[in-house]
């Protein structure tokens, strides 16, 4: 357990990025009313996620994160829930087909609501509000009343991050995962893409292999793991106020425990020295991440790592680069240097979106893919170099069908954005790109797992 810190320890510290409530009272009265809730996930599960981190780091499995850049109220449907979780699991497939190595599923589901700003303000046309923080603040419209923080919404965040959550349990334990409806997780949308064509083909040769098991007597039914599927959830940690209060003492081991998700991350607006969000995470028992951007040195990154895992846990701390595809070769290979020569066990996990994005033509905010397929690629290939894992991928994608990064074999064109730009806030890869990468990062990873038998032998 973390000395001298409580729940409420990040209260004396700076904050960033925290919406400025007006009424303080309600705010207590909304934290009060989420204090008595039950937990969204429990202890045991986020130490079960540790656990696999901790193979991941090790190079014995892989990390997948994806899902919205910011769920929303508006768009809470469970065919949008059911449509990103089986291209998550459509992803992994391919990924482990490829690899041979265990995936390690978490999305950004269930709690990704809150999103940090570059500026308190937004001004339209000479009127200027607060920024929009996310649905678990104020609203998305651009009006003086919508547009003023609102407690209440934490507890409607709370409420569908419940239903998400169920139906994501279900999805994972009832059957839905099952590796005999490999075929049954393409979307119709996908039309008859190169990609779709070699996922129906590898689908078919999955299907072979559990026909073959199925006549040795390996079946979903004798064997549950065909059947079932561990899936976690994640969000940056960024509402303090609605972390706080979702967080709880484990019965089991006394330690704290956040359980608004199973890992939380730091962003990269909030990992500065003398953080709230810093020591509010430090506190918690829970698998966490940090983004690491071109502005973070060697050694404040040495300091943050002591802070946050002074005990060095294996599986603790993902390290999420998020570099941009011009800068990740220059950028990455001092830090990687810098965690290798103080030992600290780390995944190294990539965030290819965020550094990659670009104002379009037409005024859309987009991601081209070809610079986010760079990104992964120099990002393999630093790790290459350095004799360091890379250990895993984190996206914003979805399951519909959007029109919100260019490129691709789906052809999404600066003049094709506006189609449907569904976003809240960034733009996110489409569910035919999603698997292109998927794809397109098998090779990589197929590549790298020969490199580490070439090397053993």
């Amino acid at each position: 357990m973390a000395a001298n810190w409580a729940p409420d320890s990040w209260t004396r510290h700076e904050v960033r990025q925290l919406p400025a409530y007006p009424d303080q009272a309600a705010l207590a009265a909304a934290c009060a009313t989420l204090s008595r809730y039950p937990p969204l996930v429990f202890a045991g599960e986020a130490r079960n996620l540790t656990a696999d981190l901790a193979r991941v780091a090790e190079g014995k499995a892989f990390l997948l994160q994806g899902g919205d850049c910011a769920e929303s109220f508006a768009e809470f449907h469970p065919d949008n829930i059911r449509d990103t979780f089986r291209v998550i699991l459509q992803m992994s497939v391919v990924l482990t087909f490829a690899s041979k190595l265990p995936v390690v599923k978490v999305g950004r589901m269930a709690g990704q609501f809150a999103k940090p700003r570059s500026a308190e303000l937004e001004d339209k046309d000479g009127v200027a509000l607060p920024a929009y923080r996310g649905d678990i603040v104020n609203d998305m419209a651009f009006s003086a009343d919508g547009r003023v923080p609102d407690p209440q919404r934490m507890l409607a965040a709370y409420h569908q991050s419940t239903a998400t959550l169920n139906l994501l349990r279900a999805f994972a334990g009832g059957g839905y995962a099952s590796l005999d409806r490999v075929h049954g997780w393409m979307h119709d949308f996908m039309g008859r893409t190169p990609w779709a064509e070699k996922y129906a083909a590898m689908a078919d040769r999955i299907g072979e292999t559990l026909s073959f098991m199925a006549a040795c007597g390996l079946n979903p039914q004798t064997v549950p793991q065909l059947a079932t599927t561990d899936f976690y959830t994640s969000h940056e940690a960024l509402l303090l106020n609605y972390e706080q209060a979702l967080t709880r003492r484990d019965s089991l081991t006394g330690g704290w425990y956040d359980t608004s998700a199973h890992f939380l991350w730091i962003g990269d607006r909030t990992r500065f020295a003398g953080s709230a969000h810093v020591e509010f995470m430090r506190g918690i028992g829970n698998p966490i991440g940090m983004k690491c951007g071109p502005s973070l040195e060697p050694d404040a990154l040495l300091r943050l790592l002591d802070t946050l895992n002074p005990g060095r846990v294996p599986g603790r701390m993902t390290l999420i680069t998020r570099f941009g595809q011009d800068k990740v070769e220059a950028g990455l290979p001092r830090l990687i240097r810098a965690v290798r020569r103080e030992g600290h066990p780390v995944v190294w996990s990539c965030d290819p979106m965020h550094g990659n994005t670009v104002k379009a033509a037409n005024g859309y905010k987009t991601r081209p893919f070809d610079r986010i397929l760079a990104e992964v690629r120099g990002f393999f290939a630093v790790h290459r170099a350095e004799g360091s894992i890379a250990g895993g991928i984190h996206t914003e994608m979805t399951g519909q069908n959007v029109t919100e990064c260019t490129g691709g074999a789906v052809d999404v064109t600066e003049q094709s954005l506006a189609d449907r730009y569904h976003t809240h806030c960034d733009p996110r890869l489409n569910a035919s790109q999603s698997l292109e990468l998927a794809f397109l990062l098998a090779e990589m990873l197929n590549e790298e797992m020969a490199e580490r038998r070439r090397d053993a032998a």
